[in-house]
């Protein structure tokens, strides 16, 4: 029996088992950004540790960074002193960090990947939850907490469980209007989002190998909100050409030598896997959540569901979701009024997001209710949106253009929801107080259906618009 790709790459990183029983994992990638590092840094000081091997960190600044002017100081003072914090551990520790000077910063996971740091085969760790996006290269990809952050410091390893590995087998061709977004709406929608607890998700099948490298980062992106911490495809051609001549990927034969061990990385095709789904998407709509998790999910032209005819084991949080949102059992989701439309997160941040959104709104107006914001996920997207002029689309239209960062995705930042607003958004999580107002509420769905509600002012099938 062969090997699926995690079990290939976990071995290759295994330092060894400890007696609790989890592995010692070595971790090839560590991502920092300024939330979730300042206190792992001072347990180093404390230690008096240095960083092990600061040539394996990267750092950036995302989360609270503001969007609508980055002039430093800041003006939110715990934002300020996180920055500082950042910007002084980081010289002191030689860790290359892309800053607002550097014309790379951005969302952590849009920047790994854009400038090749993120390649196949490898383990990466970041103290984020949406790490598992750059399992969308075929590494292993998981977010950690702040003691890990501490250990992969001092250490480059972590202690880690082994997790079963459950392959997502996605086929068909998906028709017009309907994006990755969807895809991963629907899986989620239908595992559950406890689903993949104790399970990695290999995504594999006709339909994931068409996607684009974004489309795969998207994907991979909302595995936490399914439940599982890592989400991989298998690296293949798109892979490759996407990384080749990246900043950080090798060059020349020493690509050629990467591709190689890369392509032997991917899962055999007699690989042993703990569970197997299968998903049609030729006959997928777009997905729109309803409720107050990413799992309470449905079509663009389904009603809500009624209490009676859910499980027993999801009913009290569905009864919770109605309260909260304001909607009743068996209504519509298309036709619902929206007063904000939020476009980025690292889960759709990326060109082609803000390029399929520009369709949707060029030569058209925001509707006058409606609040409605671009936010890149890195300056380098940002400066190529701006070369195409998808900039000036977006702010013909009423879009408000902003600079890079997490932006109203977790609200860690100004941008926030105020009162029971309802936003149509590109992000990952519609928790309650998410965006920022503990009365707000939260729609998930691609950048394109954003961006037709923002003109319609309510949700609309994107379809119908393409």
């Amino acid at each position: 029996m062969g090997k699926n790709l995690l079990n290939k790459v976990w071995d290759l990183h295994k330092v060894r088992t400890l007696a609790s029983g989890q592995d010692q994992l070595f971790i090839g990638l560590h991502l920092v950004h300024e939330v979730t590092s300042p206190q792992a840094f001072q347990m180093l000081a404390d230690r008096k540790l240095p960083v092990l091997h600061s040539e394996r960190t990267f750092a950036t600044v995302d989360h609270i960074v503001p969007t609508s002017s980055q002039h430093r100081p800041f003006v939110d003072t715990m934002a300020e002193e996180m920055m500082r914090a950042l910007e002084e551990n980081t010289k002191k520790h030689g860790i290359k960090f892309f800053d607002l000077a550097s014309n790379s910063q951005g969302i952590v996971h849009v920047i790994g990947p854009e400038l090749g740091i993120t390649q196949p085969g490898m383990t990466i760790a970041c103290g984020d939850s949406h790490t598992s996006t750059h399992g969308a290269f075929g590494a292993i990809a998981f977010g950690i907490g702040t003691s890990q952050i501490r250990d992969v410091l001092a250490s480059q390893c972590m202690a880690i469980s082994r997790p079963k590995v459950r392959k997502i087998n996605v086929f068909g061709k998906r028709k017009p209007g309907i994006y990755a977004k969807d895809i991963i709406l629907k899986i989620i929608a239908s595992l559950g989002v406890n689903g993949g607890i104790g399970y990695a998700y290999e995504y594999a099948g006709e339909a994931i190998s068409a996607l684009s490298m974004e489309e795969r980062m998207t994907i991979c992106n909302m595995s936490i909100e399914g439940g599982a911490r890592v989400g991989y495809v298998n690296p293949d051609e798109t892979t490759f050409e996407y990384l080749k001549g990246r900043d950080f990927a090798p060059k020349g034969e020493e690509f050629d030598r990467a591709v190689a061990f890369w392509r032997s990385t991917a899962s055999d095709p007699d690989a042993d896997f703990d569970d197997v789904y299968d998903l049609d998407v030729s006959g997928l709509e777009p997905m729109v959540t309803w409720g107050i998790n990413p799992g309470q999910a449905i079509g663009v032209s389904d009603h809500f569901p009624r209490l009676s005819d859910l499980p027993l084991e999801y009913r009290e949080v569905a009864q919770r979701a109605y309260q909260h949102m304001g909607f009743s059992e068996g209504q519509r989701i298309k036709g619902q009024k929206i007063d904000v439309a939020f476009i980025g997160s690292c889960t759709n941040s990326r060109i082609s997001d803000l390029r399929e959104a520009a369709k949707i709104v060029k030569g058209k107006k925001v509707a006058g209710s409606v609040r409605a914001l671009v936010v890149p996920g890195s300056m380098r997207i940002a400066n190529q949106a701006k070369a195409e002029g998808l900039d000036e689309i977006f702010r013909e239209a009423g879009f408000d253009w902003r600079g890079a960062g997490c932006s109203m995705c977790l609200a860690m930042n100004p941008d926030k929801l105020n009162g029971r607003e309802i936003c149509a958004s590109s992000s990952n999580r519609n928790f309650i107080g998410r965006q920022g107002s503990p009365t707000g509420r939260t729609l998930l769905m691609s950048p394109a259906m954003v961006a037709s509600a923002a003109i319609a002012g309510e949700v609309v099938d994107v379809r119908a618009r393409l």
